[in-house]
């Protein structure tokens, strides 16, 4: 290699506010920082001091942080992409909007790091420059349920997500049904979208102590058994039909399973607990809003199994997350999800209350189908490799630098290992 290559990765990101997002970029400056084979170097961008002192722990020798200037937001040009959104405001009422969203355009800033390459991961964080760009949109769930955005922000994702999706070198979804989903929406030539399954950052995988878990289950006055669901309560999370399911087999069957849900409470929240209260499952049904990271380490090991209704997920990291701790899971069918689990999950159609209810019955009742489960998550979390997806980002960034590639970079670029691992995993 002639000159050594330096990437820009825009970090702009709240820390511990961020989602699967910030989980993501996380893993992935930790997995670039492990390379030792190639002479790459990484800027690390982020929009203040604050966020600058709470990345540095995740950096390595070849990775540094830049705070980016204040006055840019003050300085930067726009330019504006009317997205063709007016078919898809039959959401949620607002008043209307004077000014159409508009796309950043760089000051000059990014350009004077001296970098070849700028990845845009975080998908609303896109800004048009010069230099050659990789963007992750993640997943177009506003034009699939669009009744659950406001006008304001399906016009704000349309906008930065077409900006992206066009002006990038490469665009980079974590699995082949997003990739067919932006290139029919979007009109991609498919050659253009990367697809990188993304590595999971495991910081539930450690066992937790005896002491812990009995302490967890003390502050937060459970009981065994239970059922975890760990999913902020957006509408598309699913968790009114979720509840539909637990009264019916009450109701129908006297089966009482006990459903311990965590994650921040978002506007949808009062919605969900009154239907709590209409369907008087006050006592089988307990919300514990944000939990710690040790808290929520202990619930996976402490849960009889995982459940995730969800009506959108382009990848989910609860999954991941469950497996390894050893958590049996049963999840819907819908988008990536089947591609992620294969076999390594019971799937249920979350539309109906009836499937949601069946997949209940068989994890809770069924020993042998739980043993099998944790087994078979066990065998697929070890198809994601943090080494693995790095590389391939970093084949990625040579190759909108115009670098030369190697057999194996040649290799991964042409893998999709979600749906195509290498081995077939089978239980004896």
């Amino acid at each position: 290699m002639s000159a050594r290559l330096k990437i820009a990765i825009d970090a702009r990101i709240t820390p511990g506010k961020s989602g699967g997002v910030g989980q993501a970029l996380v893993s992935l400056v930790e997995g670039l920082g492990s390379l030792t084979d190639g002479e790459e170097v990484y800027d690390v961008v982020v929009r203040s001091a604050e966020q600058a002192e709470w990345w540095r722990p995740y950096m390595a020798a070849n990775q540094r942080v830049v705070v980016m200037p204040s006055e840019r937001q003050k300085k930067s040009l726009s330019v504006r992409l009317r997205a063709k959104v007016s078919n898809l405001v039959i959401g949620k009422p607002e008043p209307r909007r004077s000014v159409w969203p508009e796309v950043p355009v760089s000051n000059g800033f990014y350009e004077s790091l001296g970098a070849h390459v700028i990845h845009f991961m975080n998908q609303m964080a896109f800004t048009v420059c010069a230099l050659p760009t990789i963007y992750n949109p993640h997943d177009l769930q506003h034009l699939h349920l669009p009744e659950f955005f406001r006008p304001s922000e399906i016009a704000k994702r349309e906008t930065l997500y077409q900006a992206g999706c066009h002006f990038a070198r490469t665009v980079v979804v974590g699995a082949q049904w997003i990739k067919d989903d932006v290139v029919t929406k979007y009109q991609l030539d498919e050659t253009k979208v990367q697809v990188i399954p993304e590595h999971p950052r495991m910081q539930h995988a450690r066992p937790v102590a005896n002491e812990k878990l009995r302490s967890v289950l003390h502050k937060h006055e459970l009981n065994q058994p239970f059922v975890i669901y760990p999913a902020v309560t957006w509408e598309h999370k699913n968790h009114l039909r979720l509840l539909e399911a637990l009264a019916l087999l009450r109701d129908r069957e006297g089966l009482r399973i006990k459903l311990v849900c965590t994650g921040a409470t978002f506007s949808f929240w009062p919605q969900i607990e009154a239907r709590v209260a209409q369907l008087n499952l006050g006592s089988q049904v307990k919300f514990l809003g944000y939990v710690s990271d040790e808290d929520l380490s202990a619930l996976y090991q402490l849960a009889q199994f995982m459940i995730m209704p969800t009506l959108f997920e382009a990848s989910s990291l609860p999954i991941f997350e469950a497996w390894a701790a050893g958590t049996p899971v049963g999840c819907s069918t819908v988008t990536a999800l089947p591609d992620q689990v294969l076999d390594a999950a019971l799937l249920f159609d979350p539309y109906d209350v009836e499937s949601i209810a069946e997949a209940l019955t068989q994890l809770n009742r069924s020993a042998e189908l739980r043993s099998r489960l944790r087994e078979l998550g066990y065998r697929r979390l070890a198809d994601f490799d943090a080494t693995r997806t790095a590389k391939t980002y970093r084949a990625v960034y040579r190759r909108a630098a115009r670098r030369s590639l190697g057999d194996e970079e040649r290799r991964l670029l042409s893998w999709d290992w979600m749906r195509n691992p290498e081995r077939r995993m089978e239980v004896a």
